[in-house]
């Protein structure tokens, strides 16, 4: 793919105002870049969407909402429905991430009917797929994740997969103590993930973008977006401030083109 994708995901960090300024600084320091060549998007806390909304437009930076109930109303204490975030203007649902499957027990069967209320809304449905330590240490990582995508993707439709992305982020390598993948095996995985969605939809598949999440920074940014089958990078706390992640996204931008060629 010609364009980079890259994002952030700002978990239970970064209040209403701080998110405001982050967001402000961002589109400043990034105003000059062609947005043609890269896709940047912020996935904040539910209580800063609308402020982050009325702070930046959709063509600078998407903005994304941490997760979905899929029915659009009801009896659900505590959940927030599609016609809700699609009220505020929200561009991407982000589904699945490694912290809503391990810590909240959400299962694959359960981030599938997310998925498809998020594509049938009109969202960016971003499915977060990753193998844990243990996982990886028996070797079933492949097979991890065919079936968090084989099950995740099920019912989704050739019409909606412009608008379906996917995050590899493997558990291991998420958060403070995480280990970062290295470039090979990341591009390893990354043509596992590519070669299931084939099996999927087919020459469709070349439609969905799939990122990599996982203790990315400065220094590691520029190899993983070299890789034949990385399309995007979804950035951690390397990307809370505003100057830091400007570096990343310039250096992932050239990076990307280099490994394109």
């Amino acid at each position: 793919m010609d364009t980079v994708y890259i994002g952030s995901n700002l978990k239970m960090y970064k209040t209403v105002s701080q998110t405001q300024q982050f967001l402000a600084r961002l589109f400043e320091l990034t105003a000059d870049i062609d947005r043609k060549k890269v896709k940047i998007f912020i996935v904040p806390s539910y209580t800063a969407l609308d402020r982050a909304k009325q702070t930046v437009s959709s063509d600078q930076i998407m903005i994304g909402a941490q997760n979905m109930h899929p029915e659009e109303e009801g009896q659900f204490t505590g959940e927030i429905s599609p016609v809700m975030l699609k009220e505020i203007g929200v561009d991407i649902i982000e589904i699945g991430h490694s912290e809503r499957r391990h810590v909240m027990g959400e299962t694959d069967e359960e981030e599938r009917p997310k998925v498809l209320s998020a594509l049938k809304h009109g969202f960016i449905a971003l499915l977060c797929v990753g193998e844990t330590g243990e996982q990886k240490a028996l070797n079933l990582s492949d097979e991890v994740l065919a079936t968090q995508l084989k099950i995740g993707l099920a019912d989704v439709e050739p019409s909606m997969l412009s608008r379906l992305w996917v995050a590899y982020e493997p558990v291991w390598a998420i958060g403070v103590n995480g280990v970062p993948a290295t470039a090979a095996y990341a591009d390893e995985k990354h043509a596992v993930i590519k070669k299931v969605l084939h099996e999927l939809f087919g020459g469709d598949s070349l439609k969905i973008p799939v990122l990599y999440g996982g203790s990315v920074n400065v220094e590691n940014c520029g190899e993983l977006s070299e890789c034949t089958h990385i399309d995007g990078l979804f950035v951690g706390r390397s990307a809370w401030d505003a100057e830091n992640f400007n570096k990343l996204i310039r250096k992932a931008i050239v990076a990307h083109k280099k490994g394109k060629l």
